[in-house]
Formats: structure tokens, sequence, C-alpha cells
């Protein structure tokens, strides 16, 4: 770890403020609780021009009633967001997501809206400035080419958030606020599917609410594994949600994340109207092994995770039947 490079750090009181201060500074980065962009600056891996601050405004740290709909403020600490009254009672998944994000002391400085837009992450590009520059840098940072999948023309780096593929299954939107006004999107159009440029934010724009609507009667959980229980990112990590009517699924969604360059809906439509048991499972398993692309991004390898994904999944969806 290098030490960090002198840069000018701006702490708007507002989120107008914010927005006009990044449409200033060209090459300016957001910053909230930094768990995620002090490191990789630590590493070398991006200079900004200037910081901008998030953490004085007010508004992107509460959580509110609007209507049916829980809204999120984007400055949320994630320690706070598993212990709110209202998360716990109608999201108790999101408890379980964010409760499983690194250990206690980052989840106290760590935000909703830094997790759902950290960086993604490469066994080949988190790694020291020296150690990048013997293996002759990727195509992420400063290379010509992808280390992963040398032939290709784009970036395989992996997204490793726990937190959105339990949004996406709970149908949450991001409310985005940027020069040209606010625009609300679903939370699995924040991204796209390229390691170098995995975020969909226009420039300018900063991610500011979660919308929840209400789900009555559906049930969802989140599962991940990861080589070490604290402190680790997800080799693999699987949300599904499940609203159950008598003895047949009446809807179903899945999510999944650490396995692609962005968390992705996995589409599983065929096993809703029929019983979950191992002729539903196993089209869910098809599914999965269609969506997920594993590669060589971690230090496990990806045979073990394509296996686990799929396995952690039917265990998963199997407690959900049975709890609803």
């Amino acid at each position: 770890m290098n030490l960090l490079p002198d840069v000018r750090v701006h702490r708007p009181a507002t989120l107008d403020e914010a927005v006009r201060l990044k449409a200033a500074s060209e090459g300016a980065r957001f910053l909230a609780g930094g768990t995620d962009l002090l490191v990789n600056l630590r590493r070398g891996l991006g200079e900004p021009a200037a910081l901008i601050d998030l953490t004085g405004v007010a508004d992107m740290g509460s959580i509110r009633r609007n209507g049916e709909s829980l809204w999120i403020g984007a400055g949320v600490t994630l320690a706070d967001l598993a212990r709110h009254p209202d998360v716990m009672a109608a999201y108790p998944a999101l408890v379980e997501a964010a409760l499983a994000v690194a250990g206690p002391t980052h989840r106290a400085a760590a935000t909703l809206g830094g997790n759902l837009c950290q960086d993604t992450r490469c066994v080949f590009y988190n790694q020291s400035q020296w150690w990048r520059e013997a293996n002759s840098f990727c195509l992420k940072k400063e290379g010509d080419k992808c280390q992963v999948v040398a032939k290709s023309d784009r970036c395989y780096a992996t997204y490793h958030g726990d937190i959105a593929p339990v949004l996406m299954v709970l149908d949450a939107e991001a409310l985005l606020v940027g020069p040209d006004g606010a625009r609300r999107v679903k939370v699995c159009d924040l991204y796209r599917e390229t390691g170098a440029s995995h975020l969909t934010l226009a420039a300018g724009e900063v991610l500011a609410v979660i919308v929840l609507p209400p789900l009555p009667g559906w049930r969802a959980a989140y599962r991940k594994v990861r080589i070490r229980d604290a402190i680790d990112f997800p080799l693999a990590g699987v949300a599904a949600a499940m609203q159950r009517d008598g003895d047949v699924i009446a809807g179903f969604r899945m999510a999944i994340t650490g396995t692609n360059s962005a968390p992705l809906a996995v589409d599983a439509a065929e096993v809703i109207g029929r019983r979950w048991d191992a002729d539903a499972a196993a089209v869910v398993a098809q599914h999965l092994r269609k969506k997920s692309s594993v590669l060589r991004t971690t230090i496990v390898g990806p045979a073990y995770r394509r296996r686990v994904i799929q396995a952690m999944a039917r265990k998963l969806v199997d407690d959900l039947w049975g709890e609803a």
C-alpha cells in the first residue's frame, strides 16, 4: 500500500452542491465511507482530481417512509441499515445481506451507495503498482489486454457486492441525481456487464436514494460463499425471492453476484405455477449455468464457484419454499 496522493477534498452540505462540484471538476470522485475507494487509491488504482465527500449531505443518511415505499438514502451506513426497525420488519433479506458485508468496523463506515457502486475486482487488478507493472498491467488499468481472457477486447473483472442482488429480487429502484435533474431506474439497470465500466450512471450523476416497494406475501433471502466467514467478498452469492400460493410458486425472482462483471437477474419464470421440487430445481440450475460466467478472476478456481452457486441456490430456495 502507498500513501494517499495529495488531493483536494470538498465537503458539500447539499446534494445540489455535490452535483455542481462534480460538474465543475472533471475527474473528481464521490466519496462516502471510503472502504472501497480509498483502498484502491492507495494501490495506485486511480488519481482523482478531487474527492467530493458526501457524508455531510444530511438527507443521504436517512431512512423514511414515503407512502407505502421505504426510501433509503445512499449515505446510510450498512450498520445502520441492518438495525433499522422498518428494514428489519419488512426486508429481512436486506439485513441479511448487509450483515454479510466484511466486518463490523467496515459496516460502521461503508454506505449503501458505496456498496452498490463499488469497483469490480480481479486478481490481476487489485494489486500494488509494482506488481501490476511487472505483469504488464491489464485492460482495466494501463494495459491493452485482459489478463483473464487475453484475446478479448473487454475487461472481465468481477462484481462482488452483496447488496445489489437482494435489491434486484426485491424489485427496488434507484434515484439518481445529476446535472440534468433526477431519474429513477431499476437497480438492475445500474449495471452493464463489462468490468472496466460496469456502472451506467451518466457523467456527474450520483446515486441518492434506494426505493423499496411493499412486497406482501413475498419471502426473500441471500447466501454467499467466501473463503473466510469474516471480511471476505463473495466468491459467489445468490439472492432469491418467492411468493407461494398453496402448493405452487406464484412469483419467483433470483439474482447472482461474484460470478460476472455485474450483478445479474436470473430469469427462471418457468417455475412459476408449479411446485418446488427436483424438476423445478433443475430448471433453475440450468438458468444459473447459462447466466453465470465464472472465470479466473479470484484465487479460487472457476469450477468450484460454478458448482457452489448452483448448490447454494438449491438450498436457498428449499428454505424459502418451506418458510413460505
